[in-house]
């Protein structure tokens, strides 16, 4: 169907369809109340654990961060587990130990800088693999396109929550002789065929910054199952220290305060709940985005099951009319690129009171700081930047505003469709 045939049939660029006219049209938004992207949760029980550290003066790493690295060791089903500072932290501890400075490193194209610029500051050349087109995860079969004899280790994102596919990446690196570190600092409980993600590879790593599932205010972790690559982390996270002031190594101090720890072992005892809230929302949105066409939800890993940190929309450009004609105007979020109709539909849908945000807003192969070391941009993490947006998909979700996002989703997807 053609635009000018929309409009005349009452749904189109600008004119009225089934849910009314467009709020940044004029018209009256779905949610009066706008949904939040993100929702920090601390408790009364958060409040009384972080008081109750203070009160006691002992505010360096000790017996909460210890009670933390066990319980989450034994959700992840992983054997030994350390927190530390913050997630980039975690990454330097897994990354020092496991590949040498000038090593070849696979890494995703697209997932945050943090997960490739710490192979940089370890010394390791980072290899941009590309993105599979339904999941957004790690490319495996691109990335085998890319190994030489200088390849040493897997540096993998389990994107948004959801899993990587981990078989065929332990595969590749059994194949290769390959370490494997898994990034999860968005996966917090996800799960890999029934088994905890700490199963897998020779390190993996979480954070907990305020918007992650659960918080600590910053901080981070790492798990492995090995017990000699398990001291060397715990060495490298405290100065090398092998007994009070005798140090074999050089460390640094990477350690997570008490207070941290208490915050999170409180926030870890309500964790199971958020994350069933969440893929109960996800199953929602999943249901509603069905219905909508030119919009595709996300695809998780088969056997995997997500944690939902992000719930990433994808938009089928060629299902909707052109930036310029869906007159509404329209900035990339990226400044100087040129604005996508993705773009647009976002801020047509914020104007309905369903707030989003881009994640990313561009591949990593387009970050400056890594200019010198990309040999080529990758297309599917170049049509990712243009076409997905998340949503909201946190624990503080009512029905009501799941309903809301299907409505206010569906009403511009018919207001912006060719």
């Amino acid at each position: 169907m053609s635009t000018t045939a929309a409009l005349a049939g009452g749904q189109g660029v600008g004119g009225r369809t089934a849910g009314g006219q467009l709020a940044i049209k004029g018209g009256k938004p779905v949610a009066e109340q706008p949904v939040p992207i993100v929702s920090v949760t601390i408790s009364e029980d958060d409040i009384a654990a972080a008081v109750g550290v203070m009160k006691s003066g002992m505010m360096a790493q000790g017996k909460n961060c210890l009670a933390l690295e066990q319980a989450f060791a034994a959700a992840s089903n992983a054997k030994h587990a350390f927190t530390c500072a913050n997630g980039t932290c975690a990454l330097q501890l897994a990354y020092e130990p496991l590949f040498e400075r000038g090593d070849e490193v696979l890494v995703p194209g697209w997932t945050y800088i943090a997960t490739v610029s710490m192979v940089v500051a370890r010394g390791g050349i980072p290899v941009f693999c590309d993105a599979d087109p339904k999941t957004y995860n790690f490319d495996v079969k691109d990335a085998e396109k890319r190994i030489t004899p200088r390849t040493k280790a897997i540096a993998v994102t389990h994107l948004y929550g959801n899993p990587v596919d981990i078989d065929a990446v332990q595969s590749l690196a059994a194949r290769k002789g390959l370490k494997v570190i898994y990034d999860a600092a968005q996966a917090h409980l996800a799960t890999y065929k029934g088994q905890g993600i700490g199963t897998f590879g020779d390190a993996v790593t979480y954070s907990f910054y305020p918007t992650k599932n659960m918080t600590t205010g910053e901080g981070g972790l790492v798990t492995v199952n090995d017990d000699t690559l398990a001291a060397k982390i715990k060495l490298l996270r405290s100065h090398g220290e092998t007994s009070k002031y005798v140090h074999g190594s050089i460390g640094f101090n990477y350690r997570m305060t008490d207070l941290e720890g208490a915050i999170g072992l409180s926030q870890f005892q309500r964790l199971p709940g958020y994350t069933k809230k969440r893929r109960d929302n996800a199953a929602v949105l999943d249901k509603a985005i069905s219905g909508i066409r030119g919009l595709r939800a996300p695809k998780i890993t088969p056997g995997a099951e997500s944690a939902y940190h992000l719930y990433a929309v994808a938009v089928e450009p060629e299902m909707f009319v052109s930036p310029e004609s869906a007159g509404i105007e329209a900035s990339a979020p990226t400044p100087g690129e040129q604005t996508t109709i993705r773009d647009v539909f976002v801020k047509a849908l914020n104007a309905e009171g369903v707030l989003t945000a881009i994640h990313y807003p561009r591949p990593l192969t387009r970050q400056p700081v890594f200019e010198k070391m990309v040999k080529e941009h990758l297309p599917v993490c170049e049509s990712l930047s243009k076409t997905l947006f998340c949503i909201p998909i946190h624990h503080n979700l009512s029905e009501r505003q799941l309903s809301q996002m299907g409505e206010a989703l569906a009403k511009v997807a018919d207001a912006l469709r060719i």
